[in-house]
């Protein structure tokens, strides 16, 4: 297995970023570019030391876009920043670079910056682009070192590697610096590139034949496509000489020599690595091997202790999938509809912050889109959320209100903490994909438990395996949330 895990903080890593760019706050005299302009200016400066950030915001927008002054722009992004909201920041570093000269990096570099931070991968490939293309061999290479960290933050690993994929073939010639070429390789894998991945890890190891991570990845890409198993067993087995307390490399030569046919072999330096180090990619080896040796209730065991552990594995889920798909029979389906009653229970860290509420939903799922309908008590209509990839709609009083994230649309909307996103997958019994989930099942195989996005989720199901209650939790900011589901139609 190779190490290549994404995890995601937010604000500390972009005001590193837009400090190592040099932004500092423009004075009220280069601010202002015609004099009808100064008093939008010191109006906004007063309203955002009162605290009035929104206010100060949308001014310094709207004389960015009157003067098409970049600088205002800039400030509007600023004061978004302070104020903790990415979205409106992003707006404003859009403006500014549209604004600003062609030959500005600056705010390219920001924009970058928020698209990644905001998870918008497919959106940062074309900037990306063009700033590369302004930029001399040595920029270049920084760029990527820097979007290279940026990856770390990701919550879809996936997405984020095809993106890195996509801007580092647009460049010619391709960079020689050896992590970037290794985060190359790791993204041509998931992009279904096999050749390239291949050649960048041998131009990698051609360099410096005893990179262990280098070894270990391209020896076990070939053991996993069932190739060329005599050199993957060479390429693995030095990684484990040279790093033979690597619980990576031991499951790498552990499924390497399964491929080979040495089933009692694998299976001991599996349990070894998946003792040393539990991780979801170990438990669908181990479980692949024991299934082999005709031990499925041991494989069983160990694939729901990795669903504990990563229920979104890329590696588990398809392992289960191929051997066992009763488990995955969830995630064929793409269309249903729950009807129920929900309960919502805030315990604050006051008692002014205790809150709650109670009525009727309505969930159809079609495809990718969602559509949740919110209904008060007596069955009046509350709100009707529409959740498709990327972006979530709400419509209440005839009004619509659009958002990217359909958790804090719902939340600044209706003043409810209602998970929205990727409600359809957990009335499902199944995890919301590009999240790390965490599954317990019951001795039916049921899915008992799911934690996810901070979320505990408790399942009751009937006999004939429909779900009856959904008892959902979290700990927060403000204290305790509980919502409980119950189901008068169960995806019917």
């Amino acid at each position: 297995m190779t190490k290549f895990t994404l995890k995601f903080h937010f604000q500390g890593l972009l005001i590193a970023t837009i400090l190592g760019v040099g932004i500092c706050l423009p004075s009220l005299s280069r601010a202002q570019s015609a004099g009808e302009g100064v008093f939008e200016v010191l109006a906004s400066e007063i309203a955002l030391q009162r605290g009035e950030a929104g206010l100060a915001y949308n001014t310094y927008m709207e004389m960015a876009r009157q003067y098409k002054d970049p600088r205002l722009a800039q400030r509007a992004m600023e004061i978004a920043i302070t104020a903790g909201s990415p979205d409106l920041a992003l707006q404003a570093t859009q403006l500014w670079d549209t604004l600003a000269p062609p030959s500005e990096t600056k705010p390219k570099e920001i924009l970058i910056t928020l698209l990644a931070l905001t998870q918008r991968w497919p959106d940062l490939v074309q900037p990306t682009i063009s700033l590369l293309n302004q930029q001399t061999p040595a920029q270049k290479e920084n760029t990527l070192l820097q979007l290279q960290s940026l990856l770390s933050k990701a919550n879809d690993e996936a997405q984020a590697l095809l993106a890195f994929y996509e801007i580092v073939s647009s460049i010619k010639p391709e960079p020689k610096d050896p992590n970037i070429l290794y985060t190359y390789a790791m993204s041509a894998e998931k992009a279904g590139h096999m050749d390239v991945m291949e050649a960048a890890l041998r131009q990698i190891l051609r360099k410096n034949p005893n990179d262990v991570n280098t070894l270990n990845a391209l020896g076990y890409s070939l053991a996993d496509r069932n190739l060329k198993l005599n050199e993957a067993f060479k390429l693995i087995n030095k990684a484990h000489q040279l790093a033979p307390h690597d619980g990576f490399i031991l499951d790498s030569l552990g499924w390497v020599n399964f491929r080979l046919g040495k089933n009692e072999l694998a299976l001991e330096q599996l349990q070894q690595a998946f003792t040393e180090k539990p991780e979801a990619d170990i438990a669908a080896h181990l479980g692949e091997v024991l299934w082999a040796m005709n031990r499925p209730a041991e494989a069983e065991d160990i694939w729901a202790q990795g669903q504990k552990i990563d229920a979104n594995n890329a590696t588990l889920k398809e392992t289960i999938r191929r051997l066992k798909p009763d488990w995955s029979l969830a995630e064929q389906a793409l269309k249903g509809s729950w009807d129920g009653r929900f309960a919502v229970k805030v315990t604050g860290l006051t008692d002014s912050q205790n809150q709650g509420g109670s009525g009727g939903f309505t969930l159809t799922q079609d495809a990718l889109k969602d559509i949740l309908e919110i209904r008060n008590p007596v069955g009046g209509s509350i709100a009707k959320i529409t959740i498709a990839p990327g972006e979530a709609s709400l419509e209440r009083n005839g009004e619509v209100i659009t958002a990217v994230d359909a958790d804090t649309l719902v939340q600044n909307a209706l003043g409810l903490p209602l998970p929205a996103r990727g409600l359809s997958n957990w009335l499902r019994g199944e995890v919301r994909p590009g999240g790390t989930a965490s599954v317990e099942r019951n001795a039916s195989g049921q899915v008992s438990k799911i934690i996810q996005d901070g979320w505990t989720l408790s399942y009751t199901w009937s006999n004939a395996n429909r779900l009856e209650k959904l008892v959902m939790t979290r700990s927060s900011n403000i204290g305790s949330i509980d919502i409980r589901l119950v189901f008068d139609n169960s995806n019917d």
